[in-house]
């Protein structure tokens, strides 16, 4: 009895863990995505408003494939700061 008293608390204890160690990943996930998302609709957008031969440009657009690759790899906190440099590239090309 008293080792299977021991095996529940052991498992309740894993299954806490495992559930708080998840739970930032996920938020890191969507918050990745999300960044993402937007600055390839401001990629996208500085490409139609001709901007897309500027040397930021070409800085933005490999920011963000290395952000992709950060986010594919589950490397979400490097695929923010990628996604968000990017951004940065993509309002200086607008500047000139």
């Amino acid at each position: 009895m008293k080792v299977l008293i021991q095996c529940s608390v052991i498992s309740l204890v894993s299954l806490t863990l495992l559930a708080c160690a998840g739970a930032p990943k996920k938020e890191s996930a969507a918050t990745c995505r999300a960044a993402l998302d937007v600055a390839y609709k401001e990629l996208n957008f500085a490409e139609s408003e001709g901007f897309a031969g500027s040397v930021n440009y070409t800085k933005a657009a490999s920011l963000l494939t290395a952000a992709k690759t950060n986010q594919t790899f589950e490397s979400y906190d490097a695929c923010v700061k990628n996604a968000n440099k990017a951004r940065y590239y993509i309002a200086e090309s607008k500047k000139g």
